[in-house]
């Protein structure tokens, strides 16, 4: 389990962001596989989810989201029913509650604010970072008592720039939406760039008023194979991919 230098610092607050080491799962799936939505074993994503929960000590549940690279945040006050809601980022004030995300190369960040006793999660691919997603989820603190100048942020395992190919057009477009963004390409082969999902998510957090905002620094497409990844399992023609996990957690 990777923790975050920012995070670890605060009282209060649990988290971890995983690779896909320790679980149970076989084959393209090995081993901690915690998605659902792949077609691993679900008794073995079941417990690869509990070895993981099990991480957070005393914490009750593990709530992760129905993901659809949206901007749509919820509110946890306890365990969810076997429907999880749709949305892309969660928040909580309630002590036990694991908020957590499920990545397989876009950014999982985790978020808090310990003097308020308030804590975030947000799934963070392009679309979700560009509609605001992760501004969605600092107003949604805000709303419980959170202030963003003392939120603390950290972004996770996700693709990094090197292995991000894009298309042109994929900058026009995100450029036409935000003017911002223009600065997070790097020349590529002929009609391509590569695009830095990292660095934009960390100036989306910053430009939203956060001062303490940091990245791991680890490439989910990484050819040593320690996280997940759907690009890196595209390429190499495999039919399916797992997800690993990313939660924060108030004491109970």
């Amino acid at each position: 389990m990777i923790q975050s230098e920012l995070l670890s610092t605060l009282p209060g607050i649990a988290h971890g962001f995983f690779s896909r080491d320790g679980g149970v799962s076989k084959g393209i799936y090995a081993s901690l596989n915690c998605g659902v939505g792949s077609d691993d074993s679900l008794n073995a994503v079941q417990e690869n989810r509990a070895r993981a929960l099990a991480q957070f000590g005393a914490a009750h549940s593990l709530n992760t989201v129905h993901q659809v690279h949206g901007s749509d945040v919820v509110e946890a006050t306890g365990p969810w029913s076997t429907n999880p809601p749709r949305a892309d980022g969660l928040v909580s004030r309630t002590p036990g509650i694991v908020l957590a995300i499920l990545t397989a190369d876009c950014a999982p960040v985790l978020f808090a604010d310990a003097d308020a006793g308030v804590i975030g999660a947000a799934h963070c691919g392009w679309r979700g970072t560009l509609h605001g997603v992760a501004e969605r989820v600092i107003q949604e603190m805000e709303t419980l008592g959170a202030s963003a100048d003392r939120i603390t942020a950290t972004v996770g395992p996700t693709i990094g720039q090197a292995s991000y190919e894009v298309t042109i057009e994929f900058e026009k477009a995100l450029v036409d939406l935000d003017a911002d963004g223009g600065g997070f390409f790097a020349p590529g082969r002929t009609g391509h760039v590569q695009f830095d999902l990292p660095r934009y998510v960390l100036h989306r957090l910053s430009r939203a008023g956060l001062a303490m905002v940091s990245w791991t620094g680890h490439n989910t497409y990484d050819l040593a194979g320690d996280f997940f990844s759907y690009r890196r399992a595209t390429h190499h023609g495999e039919p399916d991919y797992g997800r690993q996990i990313s939660g924060i957690a108030l004491a109970p």
